[in-house]
């Protein structure tokens, strides 16, 4: 496979989080992320110099970083998901992630874009991840509608301890298309019985898979997944400043809800 038949890509742009309730709050800054096709996983560990697989590195990729942390390839994990929701697959799917950079990672969203056989989008996997260690999933079923995906589903998992549990998220989602220069978002309301709390998300814009432009994403940003982690603790301080309490929550047993629709609420797998 040549290098400019690669799905996978490099997207660089930008995090926003807006709070407005019951404290106004907000920030936004630039990273970047990789899109990687689960089919070219190891074809890109091996041959881009940049990026490694299971060792310290510029930037590295470890599929025990997703998933359930297992040797399990995780494309199996992924579709073995899938066939128990029922939702279709045998096609490719596509990790939108953040590396480890210089050997450490966290990962607060990383987004699955699962496909069956005949090219379609099939279903959008959100894997969220807390500072506590904890990990759970979002399988949300894709509709036959044209334009931005919609879903919605009720929070499952503990995340921010400025945050309660009785709360719905709504993702509005730009799937990533194969097109240099093409942008791919991710949004997410947080709303609460009173309305939206929070907005937050992702938006970049696509750049072919290769050595030059990985290594210009890293100069950008040369402590990326330092930057995520250090960024998420200083806001928590920010917080606290502004008089937010802290919430307790759960982790629960099942490491994924399973989407439907609104009439059939969500389920556990």
């Amino acid at each position: 496979m040549s290098q400019a038949a690669l799905r996978s890509g490099v997207y660089s742009g930008t995090v926003f989080h807006r709070r407005v309730q019951p404290r106004v709050h907000a920030l936004r800054y630039r990273l970047f992320m990789l899109l990687v096709d689960l089919d070219e996983w190891e074809a890109l560990v091996g041959r881009l110099r940049w990026l490694g697989a299971g060792r310290f590195g510029l930037m590295t990729l470890r599929q025990r970083d997703h998933g359930d942390g297992s040797s399990t390839p995780l494309k199996t994990q992924i579709e073995r998901r899938l066939t128990e929701a029922e939702i279709p697959t045998g096609g490719r799917i596509q990790l939108l992630t953040l590396p480890r950079i210089l050997g450490y990672g966290f990962n607060p969203l990383s987004v699955y874009f699962c496909h069956d056989a005949t090219g379609r989008l099939t279903a959008i996997l959100y894997e969220v991840s807390n500072t506590f260690g904890g990990r759970h999933s979002y399988l949300m079923p894709v509709g036959g509608a044209s334009g931005p995906v919609r879903q919605a589903v009720d929070k499952a998992f503990h995340v921010s301890p400025f945050m309660d549990m009785d709360l719905t998220y709504r993702f509005e989602v730009v799937p990533p298309a194969a097109i240099e220069n093409e942008t791919a978002r991710v949004s997410i309301t947080v709303e609460d019985a009173e309305g939206p709390m929070l907005f937050t998300g992702f938006r970049g814009v696509r750049a072919e898979m290769n050595d030059a432009n990985l290594r210009r994403a890293w100069l950008s940003h040369p402590l990326l997944t330092l930057k995520v982690i250090a960024g998420i603790h200083w806001e928590a301080v920010r917080l606290l400043l502004k008089g937010l309490r802290l919430r307790g929550g759960v982790t629960p047993a099942y490491p994924v809800t399973v989407g439907g629709p609104p009439e059939h609420g969500a389920r556990h797998a």
